[in-house]
């Protein structure tokens, strides 16, 4: 009797325990969220058993979204919220807060067998604006150029406009995609290809990083902001991070999360 009342003690907390497992929400941006978030989660589950993860990464308008609507505990964003984004939240009275948690740079890529090993800021935007449209006039060989970029709800859509272009739009022939992955395999297979993709994907087969006014994004380029292209990424929270989700701002934050931050091929805060 004795011993069936044990087991049964033990298995009713063994079902506390797991109805109690904690989950942490992310949605959000694909920069962030097809590698170096995902190995963050693993890090920090390694740290803290029986926490699990649920994350979507879908672009960084989504993540933000997800704060505003309440479904989600973190929204990866790789850009700065926008007015109507702010706007949306007030009437909901969300707080849009935000926390940089690594810096990125948008590398422009071409195929690797693209004579192309340097542009200017203007050839830049003239090329994903459809100003020019053969490599011949920007020094490569013949041929029209192939334009991918990533579509219209990622932060690096919103980034790459601002960024690069003058707020200009993008050429109407510019084929969008979904993530970085997608686009360094379009570029990898196209001679004529073109694309811009997170610091994390640049060691893709099959492309090779274009220096720009003679800068290429790496560390020191990134974090002292000489390449043209630099830029912050976030977690966005409602209000300053709470509970769960400040455990894991903090995790990213601290020297083993910034640590993967870097091995993943993004550039550390620092202090």
């Amino acid at each position: 009797m004795n011993r069936s009342l044990t087991v049964a003690s033990l298995a009713f907390a063994l079902s506390l325990t797991a109805g109690h497992a904690e989950k942490i929400v992310i949605k959000g941006s694909d920069t962030l969220g097809a590698k170096l978030v995902p190995q963050l989660a693993e890090a920090y589950k390694a740290a803290n058993p029986g926490t699990e993860f649920s994350i979507a990464a879908e672009g960084s308008t989504t993540g933000i979204a997800a704060i505003i609507d309440g479904n989600a505990d973190i929204g990866m964003s790789s850009r700065r919220a926008k007015p109507t984004e702010t706007g949306a939240a007030g009437a909901k009275s969300v707080s849009l807060f935000p926390t940089i948690v690594a810096y990125d740079g948008l590398a422009v890529v071409v195929n690797e067998k693209s004579p192309i090993k340097g542009l200017t800021k203007q050839q830049v935007e003239k090329i994903f604006t459809g100003d020019v449209t053969d490599w011949s006039a920007a020094g490569g060989n013949p041929g029209k150029i192939s334009i991918y970029t990533r579509n219209t709800s990622s932060g690096s859509f919103s980034d790459w406009k601002e960024l690069a272009m003058n707020k200009r739009d993008y050429a109407a022939g510019s084929q969008k995609l979904a993530g970085n992955e997608q686009i360094v395999a379009e570029v990898a297979k196209n001679p004529n290809g073109i694309g811009y993709v997170g610091l994390a994907y640049i060691k893709a087969p099959g492309i090779k990083v274009v220096a720009v006014e003679g800068q290429t994004p790496n560390a020191a380029s990134v974090r002292g902001k000489t390449y043209p292209y630099a830029r912050p990424t976030f977690y966005f929270t409602n209000g300053e991070p709470v509970g769960k989700a400040k455990a894991f701002v903090d995790f990213t934050l601290s020297a083993k999360g910034q640590a993967i931050v870097d091995q993943v091929g993004f550039v550390s805060v620092g202090k």
